[in-house]
């Protein structure tokens, strides 16, 4: 069965602190075939504001999802990525523009993908950037480089309604929760063969297998492949020391 690429994405608002931004966002998701809404959040808005903003997408509201930790509003997504347009070495390396994101996307296995905003003023805090795999960056003029929340919703909902077609069904990636676990077992068997000098390298190294995974859109049977490297590397470690001792 086929089915669209945009059925199975969710738009994530962080902490948005006005509700007539939240209808605004609803207006520019549906405008582009986008209707799943996340709210991550502990304040209660307006509604006669959204609803302002919203117009007849007030539905997205009405029937949004909401967390109050972003942990916890993308733990079975597939592929989770932030919009932010700054980089570095707390906020990713590298970062995908809209129209490449979307193209990903498009091709992406069976799956819950999550596109994360942040907050009006200063947007997703470097904490809430490294819970994500990957980063989106809108190009904008270093005349006035920042963006409304809206328009930046506006902008990436586009690329996507463009670069959307059917995709078949049947391949499912591993969750971003399932990914964690993967991540720490890993992580723990580098640490028993004495791989890491410091406890930074270990907390990178975590996060960069973590990323490359995700990106990589791997099916459990892949990961767990993925997995008995590590798991044997570590044996062959102990294994190997142990006719030394001998």
């Amino acid at each position: 069965m086929d089915n669209s690429t945009l059925d199975r994405i969710e738009i994530i608002l962080v902490d948005t602190q006005d509700g007539a931004n939240i209808g605004s966002c609803c207006r520019a998701m549906k405008t582009m075939g986008l209707t799943n809404l996340t709210l991550v959040t502990e304040r209660e808005y307006d509604e006669n504001r959204v609803s302002t903003l919203a117009l007849h997408a007030k539905d997205l509201y009405l029937n949004r999802k909401e967390f109050k930790t972003l942990e916890e509003a993308i733990k079975d997504s597939v592929f989770t990525v932030g919009a932010t347009r700054r980089r570095g070495k707390l906020r990713k390396m590298s970062s995908y523009a809209p129209e490449d994101l979307a193209e990903k996307l498009s091709d992406f296995p069976e799956g819950k993908i999550s596109i994360v905003f942040g907050r009006e003023a200063d947007g997703l805090r470097d904490d809430e950037v490294n819970m994500l795999s990957s980063i989106v960056t809108i190009p904008t003029s270093p005349l006035f480089p920042s963006l409304n929340l809206s328009q930046a919703v506006q902008i990436i909902a586009y690329e996507l309604f463009k670069a959307s077609r059917p995709y078949k069904s049947g391949i499912t990636a591993v969750s971003h929760e399932r990914i964690l676990q993967a991540g720490k077992e890993m992580v723990s068997h580098l640490e028993g063969i004495g791989y890491f000098k410091w406890d930074e390298e270990k907390k990178w190294t975590e996060q960069l297998l973590e990323d490359v995974i995700e990106k990589a859109g791997l099916q459990e049977s892949e990961l767990q492949r993925f997995e008995k490297i590590f798991r044997k590397v570590e044996k062959i470690k102990i294994y190997k020391e142990g006719k030394d001792n001998a």
